[in-house]
C-alpha cells in the first residue's frame, strides 16, 4: 500500500475503487464533482448523506467507517476532479485540530487497500477536503490535498459553487415611526462615530479566530495568545497587549548565510495577547500548513509569517553550482505549522506529476522534497533571454512529487534589478528573488 504525504498524487488504480474515511470522532462525509474552472456545475454536483449518488460516485455508510464508491468509466466528460471531504458534525470536537487526524484508504474491487493518507488540520478548520481524484490527460489520478475550511460543510460546499439556502423566514418588521436617533443602523453603538457605509458590513470586519488567518486577500490577522514570528516592518495595526523585538535573520548563522547569500528573512518576534494584522506592499496573501513530513522552499521575499513552530535555514537551490551559480538560495522551512507567504497576483499551483519548468523570478515556492536543476536557456536552443528586464538566462527545472507555486510576474523583489529577499515591505519577486542580478 502506498501512503500519500499531503500534496502528494499518484496514478489512481483501474476498476472500481472503494474509499473508506475513518475518524476518532463523528463526521460527515461528502464528495463535489467539478468543472474545469474547479467548481460544482449544480447543486446535483454534491454527493454526501441527504443526495448519496451521483454518476460515478455513490456515498454508503458502513460499520467500518464511510464509505465513496467512484467509478471513472461512469463519471460525466464535464468533471475534471472528484474532491472528498469530511466535516465535523457539531456533536465533538470544534475543529479537526481538535479531532485528529482522518484516515483515508483507497481500496480496489477485491477490497485491497491500496492508497492510504492521513488528513489532518492545524487551526480552526472543521471540514476537509482530504483526497481528490482527477483527469490528467487520459488517466486519473490521485492526489493528497488536507485542505481545510473554517464553516464546516456549509463552507465547503460555498466554497466549490453551492448556493447554501436557509429554512428561516424572515421577521416582518413593526410599524415604527421614522427614525429620529442618528445612531441607528450605524456602527456607534459599538463606540464609532455615527455615520453609515458600506465599510461597516461584515465583509469589513475583522476575522474570528486564533492563530493566523488570512484577513481578505491582501492582509493576515493573527489571534495573538503567545508568540509568532513575522517580517519586520509587516505591521499594519494591532489590538491588545503586544511586544515586538527585532530578529534581524533569525540568528548569527543564518545571518552569515544571508551576507554570504544576500537570501533571508528580516524577522521581529511578536508576543503578547491581542490581535495582530500584517501586510507587505499590498501584496496577495496566502496561508499554508506544513505537517512535518515535507519542507516548503521559498524565496525569503515571499515570507511574511510563521508560528514559531517552524524553522527554517538559507540553503543552496539543488542543481545549482557552487562556482557557476552564485546567489541561488532560498529558505528552507522544516517543522509542523502554519506559514503566511505573499506573491505578486494570484498565482498558479503546479502539481510536479510530469517535467515542470519556471522562470525563476515567477516561481514562487515548492516543495522541498523536489529535486531541482539550473538550466541555462542556451541549452534549449531559445537564443533569447527570459524575464521583462532582468536579463535572466536560466530556467528551473523540477522533478520528483510536489508542487510548485508560480506567480504572474517577473519582477524581483520590489520590481527592480537584483532585488534582495530581505527587505521591509520590499514587494515579491519569485523563488530566487532577484538573486542573480546581484
Amino acid at each position: 500500500m502506498k501512503t500519500l504525504a499531503r500534496g502528494e498524487n499518484c496514478p489512481a488504480p483501474a476498476g472500481p475503487l472503494t474509499v473508506t474515511l475513518a475518524a476518532s470522532t463523528s463526521v460527515d462525509v461528502s464528495a463535489l464533482l467539478l468543472g474545469p474552472d474547479g467548481r460544482v456545475r449544480s447543486d446535483a454536483d454534491l454527493v454526501f448523506y441527504n443526495q448519496p449518488s451521483a454518476p460515478g460516485v455513490e456515498y454508503r455508510r458502513a460499520s467500518t467507517g464511510h464509505l465513496l464508491m467512484f467509478d471513472a468509466t461512469a463519471v460525466p466528460a464535464g468533471v475534471d476532479t472528484v474532491a472528498v471531504a469530511a466535516s465535523l458534525d457539531g456533536t465533538g470536537p470544534a475543529t479537526f485540530a481538535a479531532a485528529g487526524p482522518t484516515a483515508v484508504t483507497v481500496s480496489d474491487a477485491s477490497n485491497t487497500a491500496l492508497v492510504a493518507f492521513a488528513a489532518d488540520a492545524l487551526g480552526d478548520e472543521s471540514a476537509l477536503v482530504c483526497l481528490e481524484f482527477y483527469r490528467r490527460g487520459e488517466q486519473w489520478k490521485i492526489r493528497a490535498v488536507g485542505q481545510g475550511y473554517a464553516d464546516g460543510l456549509a463552507g465547503l460546499a460555498t466554497a466549490f459553487g453551492i448556493s447554501i439556502e436557509t429554512d428561516e423566514r424572515p421577521v416582518p418588521a413593526e410599524p415604527s415611526s421614522p427614525i429620529t436617533d442618528p445612531t441607528v443602523n450605524s456602527p456607534a453603538r459599538q463606540g464609532v462615530l455615527a455615520m453609515r457605509s458600506e465599510l461597516f458590513t461584515p465583509a469589513h470586519a475583522e476575522v474570528p479566530g486564533s492563530g493566523i488567518q488570512k484577513q481578505g486577500s491582501k492582509m493576515c490577522r493573527i489571534g495573538m495568545n503567545g508568540d509568532v514570528m513575522a517580517r519586520a516592518g509587516s505591521m499594519v495595526a494591532y489590538q491588545g497587549d503586544l511586544r515586538f523585538e527585532a530578529k534581524g535573520s533569525g540568528g548569527i548563522g543564518r545571518a552569515l548565510k544571508q551576507a554570504l547569500s544576500g537570501e533571508g528573512v528580516p524577522l521581529m518576534k511578536v508576543t503578547g495577547q491581542g490581535d495582530f494584522f500584517l501586510a507587505n506592499a499590498a501584496q496577495d496573501v496566502h496561508l499554508i500548513d506544513l505537517d512535518g513530513s515535507d519542507g516548503l522552499t521559498i524565496n525569503g521575499a515571499n515570507v511574511l509569517a510563521f508560528e514559531s513552530t517552524l524553522s527554517y535555514d538559507v540553503k543552496r537551490v539543488q542543481g545549482a553550482a557552487a562556482g557557476g551559480n552564485a546567489g541561488f538560495f532560498n529558505c528552507v522551512f522544516t517543522g509542523r505549522g502554519r506559514i503566511a507567504i505573499t506573491t505578486d497576483g494570484i498565482p498558479v499551483v503546479l502539481n510536479v506529476d510530469q517535467p515542470t519548468f519556471a522562470d525563476p523570478q515567477a516561481a514562487v515556492a515548492w516543495s522541498s522534497s523536489l529535486q531541482t536543476r539550473v538550466k541555462k536557456n542556451d541549452s534549449f536552443g531559445l537564443g533569447t533571454l527570459i524575464g521583462r528586464s532582468t536579463g535572466e538566462r536560466f530556467t528551473l527545472e523540477f522533478a520528483g512529487q510536489g508542487f510548485v507555486v508560480v506567480q504572474p510576474s517577473e519582477q524581483p523583489p520590489g520590481g527592480m534589478i537584483g532585488g534582495s529577499g530581505s527587505g521591509e515591505q520590499a514587494g515579491v519577486g519569485g523563488a530566487l528573488g532577484g538573486l542573480l542580478g546581484r
